[in-house]
This record gives structure tokens, C-alpha cells and sequence, in this order.
């Protein structure tokens, strides 16, 4: 390969090396170090040197220049035997007249001379080096952000999933079909709020496939962690989420200050907590009710908005037999069950509901 063409490849390298520290954290002196690993790695292809000592060859690095040589340093001496490592005071002297023998020469090795397999080489070398370090920082980055929440604009549809640009296009995620919320529509350009569920690096693949939902409960988690400082400062626990995706939700929240009424803390002035955490879930709703270590006090939470008159618990079956007004039983027992059966999840018991 001509010189001045592996060359342009060596500007293109340096130009972008701010870019790959930037966005990747890819440190310069890692792609200077794999730039002149590849290097050597061609020189002993083109000389053909097949053991590992190269101790009088080195590589000179000017990212400012765009500038990449190799130089052989040999030693002057009056009759050489060993034609790697040095070099006869005649020639030498061709060099600089000043030579003298024990003198070290610095020889530049053309990059010209460097054959196309092996100037190749050197490029496909830094490539994957390069893409294999971008790939694990990636890794590590969003292997850090698990149960988590990342914010993503909607791509396109690929095989029922949905691809999604995170971190300002830095990363494409994959939102399976099992992860999606029933009826939402996910149109290109559209930005949601997504929770991190994996990141993995399958054998086949260059790069990471960061997994997103927008089922998990702990979206609503999360959420609510952003929206209720009390959430934040321990004050209030978040003690359990019952959800249906895209439908509705209960949520258990409990107190460690007298002080704070943790239903209300949650909602907020006016419903403007809730409703901040409701506007990332389209028309979901939520009940946030208070926990109680009192089980048969939490069933009733649970149920709510409906009124218990009675509730008996079987406590060896977890079982909770409950009675509710007659004009309340379909409130209770929730539009195809669904109040219910929240509750009953919500509480980890089984709930039988009888009107009154």
C-alpha cells in the first residue's frame, strides 16, 4: 500500500480519536498503544521475524501531525553479524558521516515498503481493537444502569420488536414484544422513558443488545423515586407493586415518619407527583395505597376504593375471606376482576369477596 494512502488512514484514526474519548471514554493512549501493537505486528510480517523480541524497533507517534514512523536502531559496528541489530560503520556513514563505532543508528523503515496484506492488517487490527474496547465500555456502562431508568426515542419496528436510540444515539436497545405495554404505539421519533432490564453480548453479535421494558413494575418504581423526595430520603417505602400493564397498577407505600401520610406524600399537591409519574405510562392507573404489617389492615388498603365491612383471614392457607357492601361488590371485585386480583397480588393472598 503506498505510503501516503495508510497514511490518510492514520489522519482519519487521529481525527476521530476526540470523538472515541469523548463519547466512548476510550482513552488516546490505548489507541496509540493497540496503533503501534499493529504496527510491529506488521513489521515482523514484513522482515519476516517470528520471535517476540523487538527491542531495537520502535514506533514514533505525532497525532498533531497525523504523523506514523517506524525506526529500526542498530548498533555501528566494524563487521556485523547480526543484521538485525547492527549495522557496518560504512554504512552507517552513508547515514552521517559522524558515525562511530558503538554509536546507535536510527534507521526509519518506509511504511511504503509495507505490503497491502500487511497494511491491512494494521488497519483491521486497530478496527477490531478499537470496536472491541467501544463494545465492552458500552458493556460496562449500561451493565452499571440495570434497573434503571433510560430515556429513548423510537427508531422502528424490527420483527415485532422495537429499537430504540439511547444516550443520544450511542446505543441502540431492544424493547422485545413481551416487554411492550398492550394498545401503546410506538411511532419513530417518539421519546418515552424505558426501564434498563439487561445487557448482554451474544456470541454472533459486535455489539451489546441493551434490553428495555415498559411492563416492569419497576418503571413505576423508579418513577416514583423521581418524583417523591421522600421516596429518595428513606423516609418513604416503597413496599410492593401490583401491575398490569397499560391498565392499572397498586402501589404499597409505607411511612417511617409519623409526620408524613406516605398516600398522600406519593400523590402529592394537587395529584401533580402522581400525575408526573402517570404521564410516562400513557393511560395507566394508579392506586397508591398505604402498607400496613397488619395483613388483614392491608387487605382492606388494598381493595381499595372500595369500602370492607368484614374480613376473616385463614392463616394457614393465606386465604382472606372479605365482605363489602352489595353496592360496592363490583367495585371491589374490580371491571373483569381486575381490583381483585390486583389486590391478591399486591398482598401475596388469596381474597374470596362476598356483598353484604
Amino acid at each position: 500500500m503506498p505510503k501516503k494512502e495508510l497514511t490518510t488512514d492514520f489522519q482519519e484514526l487521529f481525527s476521530a480519536i476526540d470523538e472515541l474519548e469523548r463519547e466512548y471514554k476510550i482513552e488516546r493512549e490505548y489507541i496509540y498503544s493497540v496503533l503501534e501493537s499493529a504496527l510491529l505486528t506488521a513489521y515482523k510480517q514484513v522482515r519476516g521475524i517470528r520471535d517476540k523480541n523487538l527491542s531495537n524497533v520502535k514506533v514514533s507517534i505525532d497525532p498533531e501531525k497525523g504523523d506514523v514512523k517506524i525506526f529500526e536502531y542498530k548498533k555501528v559496528v566494524e563487521n556485523v553479524k547480526d543484521k538485525r541489530n547492527e549495522i557496518s560503520v560504512e554504512d552507517a556513514r552513508k547515514i552521517d558521516k559522524r558515525y562511530q563505532i558503538g554509536d546507535i543508528v536510527a534507521i526509519e523503515v518506509p511504511i511504503s515498503d509495507f505490503s497491502r496484506k500487511a497494511a491491512m492488517t494494521v488497519r483491521q487490527t486497530v478496527i477490531g481493537k478499537i470496536r472491541e474496547k467501544k463494545r465492552n465500555i458500552i458493556f460496562e456502562d449500561y451493565s452499571a444502569k440495570i434497573d434503571n431508568i433510560v430515556t429513548g426515542v423510537i427508531q422502528r419496528i424490527d420483527k415485532k420488536n422495537v429499537i430504540v436510540e439511547i444516550e443520544g444515539g450511542k446505543v441502540e436497545a431492544i424493547l422485545p414484544m413481551e416487554e411492550q405495554i398492550p394498545g401503546e404505539e410506538y411511532k419513530p421519533g417518539t421519546m418515552m422513558k424505558f426501564y434498563l432490564v439487561d445487557v448482554r453480548i451474544p456470541p454472533k453479535e459486535k455489539e451489546p443488545i441493551v434490553y428495555l421494558s415498559r411492563t416492569h413494575p419497576n418503571l413505576i418504581k423508579r418513577l416514583m423515586e423521581n418524583e417523591v423526595p421522600e421516596i429518595q430520603e428513606g423516609i418513604i417505602e416503597i413496599k410492593g407493586i401490583a401491575r398490569e400493564a397499560g391498565s392499572r397498577s397498586k402501589v404499597a407505600v409505607y411511612s417511617n415518619s409519623l409526620k408524613v401520610d406516605p398516600v398522600g406524600a406519593c400523590i402529592g399537591e394537587k395529584g401533580i407527583r402522581i400525575q408526573n409519574v402517570l404521564r410516562h405510562l400513557g393511560s395507566e392507573k394508579i392506586d397508591i395505597v398505604k402498607w400496613s404489617n397488619d395483613i388483614g389492615e392491608f387487605i382492606k388498603n388494598a381493595l381499595s376504593p372500595a369500602e370492607v365491612v368484614h374480613i376473616d383471614l385463614n392463616l394457614v392457607e393465606k386465604k382472606a375471606f372479605v365482605l363489602v357492601p352489595n353496592d360496592q361488590l363490583s367495585l371491589a371485585i374490580g371491571k373483569g376482576g381486575q381490583n381483585a386480583r390486583l389486590a391478591a397480588k399486591l398482598t401475596g393472598w388469596k381474597i374470596d369477596i362476598k356483598g353484604k
